[in-house]
């Protein structure tokens, strides 16, 4: 099988786990169309600083939770100027690190460099994935082939799903010749379980292949079936459709149960519901429309639409799920002007996002841009009654004034296009746990050091819950209690009066602290685990 090998890459395969670990300093919250300096809890983040740093802060929360992840990164075509804290000192790789990336061809040390940028944010995303979850990554032909074989490295070869190429621009991109471009590709990996792929199945109770509505839908439902897709689930999702010849179709399952149309009745149905008769059409995915029996048409009839796919290669690519250009629309729509070079088209973040089937899922996208990912995430949560969660991260300046401001305007409502609601927290990266002197930073919260020290032991987050014991108890897990006796500026020790504080049950007690006087009999006899501060916290 191929494998991935560029210079430098000893040195970046587990660097992910020489980055510092930074807190997440809370900017502000947004919610019923105004900032607060309150949490919002929505669950929605929006973080502003170096997406290697950043990934590293929400594993304390998120480790494997996180069930679809989308990046957009930089697609490395030798005009751009991108440039990444790797903290990296080989001098194998200095050479390339904070250089602008060299526009020539024959430059094979760009590839390098982007590599080296792309492989410890890879390894951290998959940390942060569940088992189920999707990896979905946008690509064009400059680093397609690097990044196949990155991804096949990382998540494994028989975790691939697709390479989907995208028909990013119609026209063909800026080259006009006969060999056009104009095309993306978006790598789609899972994690180790594809269960989570939607389904979609094929039209059953009245309405059946022969009816000209099942044709037009080629036997793909108007719903997805997957973990909640019954009519009790999305309850305004269940209502009469009308067939041209008067048949009455309701949507069922496969297995006889009631289920729900993908969509609700004022979104991406209601063209059907207003004129049975579109369903005799499909919509021609190019603006100036196609040539069908002599004239010029945007709707073309079931019955033509073999033909007209063999003569314009329609249906060779993702053509019909938004473009590029229609992108730049929408920005324009909601700022006034272009703001951004290149920006997807949030249609097609809906697409990617709807292939789970899980519609209370957390959608993480590393390298956030103009925000796409959040007003894709909002259009889905209007359309379906779902309830998804993003978490944005952006490094460059424009994080607060273009990312989150995309999302207050699409809650609030922008151009003649009603407000979707919503809130969510803005951050940036604060100070690292650990000092220069491998000591921990007194100047952070104590309650993010018991977060961190809590999820080393166990894995998981730390929630805040009631309790009856002392003020240093974390949480009871799986029979352990977890105690961290620590004090800003003081020496802690664990002595037979902590003890005496300790009013947990368990079967084993971990207890964190400076000092610990007790005779190591009596630790053993007790099934005490003294751990002390700093030394034997854990470093992720």
């Amino acid at each position: 099988m191929p494998t991935l090998h560029w210079i430098g890459k000893d040195k970046v395969v587990n660097h992910h786990q020489d980055v510092p670990f930074r807190i997440l300093e809370h900017k502000y919250g947004f919610a019923d169309g105004r900032e607060s300096k309150k949490e919002t809890g929505s669950g929605n983040k929006i973080i502003h600083g170096d997406n290697l740093e950043a990934l590293k802060t929400l594993l304390p929360e998120y480790e494997g939770r996180i069930k679809c992840i989308y990046i957009d990164p930089p697609y490395n075509t030798g005009n751009e100027s991108w440039v990444y804290n790797d903290n990296v000192n080989d001098p194998r790789i200095k050479k390339w690190l904070g250089e602008v990336v060299g526009k020539e061809g024959e430059d094979l040390s760009r590839h390098d460099k982007w590599l080296c940028m792309m492989y410890p944010r890879v390894k951290l995303l998959q940390k942060l994935m569940a088992k189920d979850g999707l990896f979905m990554m946008s690509l064009d032909d400059n680093e397609v082939a690097n990044g196949l074989l990155l991804l096949n490295e990382i998540f494994g070869a028989s975790s691939k799903l697709a390479c989907a190429p995208w028909l990013s621009e119609p026209s063909g991109g800026k080259e006009k010749t006969r060999l056009r471009g104009g095309h993306e590709y978006i790598l789609i990996y899972h994690n180790g379980d594809s269960s989570c792929i939607t389904r979609e199945e094929r039209s059953t109770g009245e309405l059946n292949q022969k009816d000209k509505w099942g044709v037009y839908r080629k036997g793909r439902e108007l719903r997805k079936w997957g973990g909640t897709s019954l009519r009790n689930d999305r309850e305004n999702q269940w209502f009469e459709l009308k067939t041209p010849n008067g048949v009455s179709v309701f949507p069922y399952r496969n297995d006889g149960k009631e289920g729900h149309w993908r969509w609700g009745k004022e979104q991406k149905m209601k063209p059907i519901l207003q004129d049975p008769d579109v369903a005799h059409w499909e919509m021609c995915p190019y603006d100036e429309g196609v040539e069908v029996d002599g004239k010029k048409e945007r709707w073309v009839p079931f019955e033509k639409i073999r033909d007209v796919k063999k003569t314009v290669g329609w249906g060779t690519w993702l053509d019909k799920v938004g473009y590029n250009s229609d992108g730049t629309k929408v920005l324009k729509e909601i700022f006034g002007e272009k703001t951004f070079d290149t920006p997807k088209p949030p249609s097609l973040l809906e697409w990617l996002i709807s292939l789970h089937q899980d519609d209370d899922l957390i959608i993480l996208d590393s390298f956030a841009g103009s925000g796409t990912t959040a007003h894709a995430v909002l259009n889905l949560n209007k359309e379906d009654g779902g309830n998804r969660k993003y978490i944005l991260i952006e490094m460059e300046d424009y994080a607060e004034t273009i990312t989150a401001e995309r999302v207050k305007r699409v809650m609030k409502g922008y151009s003649d296009v009603t407000g979707t609601g919503g809130s969510f927290d803005y951050y940036t990266l604060g100070e690292p746990l650990f000092d220069e002197d491998k000591n921990i930073n007194e100047n952070l919260p104590v309650e993010k050091i018991r977060q961190y020290v809590y999820y080393t032991e166990t894995g998981f987050p730390l929630h805040k819950t009631k309790h009856d014991d002392n003020e240093f108890f974390l949480s009871l897990y799986e029979g352990a209690a977890y105690y961290f006796y620590y004090k800003k500026g003081e020496t802690t020790a664990l002595d037979y009066e902590f003890l005496a504080t300790i009013k947990t049950q368990a079967e084993l007690y971990v207890i964190y602290a400076d000092n610990c006087l007790l005779p190591d009999s009596f630790m053993k006899e007790k099934n005490i685990i003294f751990k002390k501060i700093p030394r034997d916290v854990a470093r992720v």
